[in-house]
């Protein structure tokens, strides 16, 4: 019994500096960040995931540009240039998918680094087949009974020319006629102008580019889901994001998830944009400032306002997986409430996790194989002083 403990008691102390190792480790990148921004791609088609540069509180980690490394979450071998695999490949701050299949789909952590610091960021990618290319949509709005631009989005990794885009429109897998007067192609470019909205043009467009590389063909394809705002209520603030119910991340994480609302052409009507955690305010929910509220930015796209304030997990807990957050958007002609939760990360069981029962069976082998030594060891004392 005394090996038997001894025994374990190595298997114990092993275990522990193990861990303290990998606590070590860990802790020469120590800023890691989830980005907001998730991809989802289609199947059999080119994507490039861009590493951003993150900025955290008053730290600016931009100028770590000169090595920049990739690997995928659930594997610690690094991706490697071109040379080694023609289909997936980092180049500087993208990592190319010549094309995604379904099976890319995951989580990619890039790093920067330098001589003194180091920082992570980790990007979820989502590939789906064509069919489901509704399902990933991009949203985008348009005041009805006045001209509006739909956008082809994210196409400018695969253009080194921003004025010769060729692209192919339809409107619910209808093609657009080059002659039609309702809607104008912009040649060269990536808009489709609508000379006048009407709420019968909402509804899904898509856009397709071709793409040569090397000899080889490929498609892009982005789906739009129009949606239509009546003339009257041009003022009245729409939340476009996020569009999912839910967002995952995992323990211990930092998280920022925006709250991005579209106010139209109100230039002089102030819109209030807020973050609630179970209906408190989130300063209030969170006295130790673990979870804050980002600071408000204004934008214009497309001729467009819009305004965007993040929520900032400092570090993800178990507790926010059981809390109702709502981003709220109100001004004096309306408001809209858009409810999400964040839910765990599903993780993989870590080797030494999976080696636990072997070092159980192990241990109980041992202990089984000093006993029968001790016991062969008694018996030929025992016949000895017999004779």
């Amino acid at each position: 019994m005394c090996g038997l403990f001894f025994v374990l008691v190595a298997c114990t102390m092993g275990a522990s500096a193990f861990r303290i190792q990998q606590v070590e480790s860990t802790e020469k990148c120590p800023d890691h960040t989830v980005y907001f921004k998730h991809y989802y791609e289609l199947h059999g088609e080119p994507v490039v995931l861009k590493c951003p540069s993150p900025r955290y509180k008053h730290l600016d980690f931009s100028a770590l540009t000169l090595n920049i490394t990739w690997y995928k979450n659930d594997s610690k071998t690094m991706i490697s240039g071109r040379e080694e695999d023609p289909r997936i490949w980092a180049k500087g701050d993208a990592l190319w998918f010549l094309p995604a299949m379904l099976e890319d789909s995951g989580v990619y952590i890039c790093s920067r680094r330098n001589a003194s610091y180091c920082a992570e960021v980790s990007i979820h990618l989502t590939v789906v087949e064509k069919t489901a290319a509704r399902e990933i949509s991009y949203p985008q709005v348009l005041f009805t009974f006045t001209a509006g631009n739909i956008v082809c989005p994210d196409l400018w990794d695969f253009t080194q020319n921003k004025t010769d885009l060729e692209l192919k429109w339809y409107k619910d897998a209808l093609p657009l006629e080059d002659n039609n007067e309702k809607f104008v192609r912009l040649e060269g470019s990536n808009t489709l102008i609508i000379t006048s909205v009407l709420p019968t043009d909402c509804g899904y467009y898509t856009c397709k580019m071709s793409f040569p590389y090397e000899g080889v063909m490929y498609e892009i394809t982005r789906t739009i889901r129009l949606e239509t705002v009546e003339q009257e209520k041009r003022i009245t603030p729409v939340i476009v994001y996020p569009t999912q119910k839910t967002t995952s991340a995992a323990l211990g994480s930092r998280m920022t998830l925006p709250c991005k609302v579209f106010v139209g052409l109100s230039r002089y009507v102030y819109t209030e944009v807020e973050w609630l955690a179970n209906n408190t305010i989130v300063d209030v929910a969170y006295e130790q400032s673990r979870v804050t509220v980002g600071e408000r930015q204004e934008t214009i796209e497309n001729g467009e306002k819009f305004i965007e304030v993040p929520l900032i997990f400092d570090s993800v807990k178990e507790v926010d997986f059981y809390t109702d957050f709502k981003c709220l958007a109100r001004n004096g002609y309306g408001y809209q409430v858009l409810p999400t939760r964040v839910k765990q990360e599903a993780v993989g069981m870590s080797w030494y996790t999976a080696m636990i029962p072997i070092a159980l069976a192990c241990v109980i082998l041992m202990g089984i194989c000093i006993h029968k030594c001790w016991k062969q060891r008694a018996d030929k004392g025992y016949t000895i002083a017999k004779v």
